[in-house]
């Protein structure tokens, strides 16, 4: 696998001394990977993702992003990477959504006609052609979120940072971020860094998945993995995805289950499970 992220025990103390102190488990990314970081609010991972995007210096421990340190090479690294942050509304600073997301082009010297032509075909891309005259301050909450998106993709990125990007969205946008997220790694092969607290969510745009529990990276591993690591996700303070509780209950009730990625697979699970129990009724 071609390495694109690699974090290993991080320290860094903030001006009023708080410590967050970011051991255990390697933080490692590999190129095309969709990650998450699962955390509880205050176990580190706005400072891993601030050491990653060159924001911060380490105290101790070591940060390489494509092989570079994020902070010295942060003038070569910012081209390279997309960020789409928590709050967006600090994030959209162009008077219209079209200056908005041609702002990074323009600003590395592009051509004005080469801007428009990205521009119009990242909105395509997302379908937010129309919203490109409009002011980002009277847009929805989800509609931000794809402005922002479209921002942080038009120079298509090897690594997009995305921090809680569920937030604040209804359940139809949450549904198309995920598949926006998923159409852009299958195209680009864009390595992901997502944050999120929506855990439901997290089996469907996921690849891998890091645990942080109170400053130590605890847990790593595909949904599966992860989700059926029970005792490590309570101890974080987190909430097991609802369909996963489910299927562990019938499992400790000696059912043949896994943790399911979607509805979908739950279903199929669960027929094939109905269909088991009438051939055993039958053989009766």
């Amino acid at each position: 696998m071609n390495k694109v992220v690699h974090v290993n025990c991080l320290k860094h103390v903030y001006p009023d001394q708080t410590e967050v102190d970011l051991c255990g488990l390697d933080f490692v990314v590999n190129k095309g990977e969709k990650v998450v970081i699962l955390a509880s609010n205050g176990a580190g991972k706005t400072t891993l993702l601030n050491h990653i995007l060159g924001f911060l210096t380490p105290l101790e421990g070591t940060v390489e992003v494509l092989g570079m340190s994020p902070k010295k090479d942060f003038e070569k690294l910012r081209k390279k990477l997309g960020v789409v942050f928590q709050n967006v509304d600090e994030q959209i600073i162009g008077p219209r959504v079209y200056d908005d997301i041609g702002f990074t082009p323009k600003n590395n010297g592009i051509k004005k006609d080469q801007v428009d032509h990205m521009v119009k075909e990242i909105s395509r891309d997302f379908g937010i052609d129309p919203l490109l005259n409009k002011i980002p301050h009277y847009l929805s909450g989800g509609q931000k979120k794809k402005v922002a998106l479209a921002g942080a993709m038009v120079m298509n990125p090897e690594i997009l940072i995305l921090d809680e990007p569920f937030e604040s969205l209804d359940p139809k946008s949450k549904t198309e971020m995920v598949k926006h997220l998923n159409h852009i790694n299958k195209e680009h092969d864009t390595t992901m860094i997502i944050t999120t607290h929506d855990i439901n969510l997290v089996p469907e745009i996921a690849d891998v998945i890091y645990v942080i529990d109170r400053g130590h990276v605890v847990a790593k591993g595909d949904y599966q993995e992860v989700f059926n690591n029970y005792e490590a996700i309570i101890k974080a303070d987190l909430e097991v995805p609802i369909l996963t509780e489910l299927f562990l209950k019938l499992k400790s009730r000696g059912y043949d289950m896994k943790s399911p990625q979607n509805v979908g697979d739950a279903e199929k699970q669960l027929l094939m499970m109905f269909k088991e129990l009438e051939e055993k009724q039958g053989d009766k």
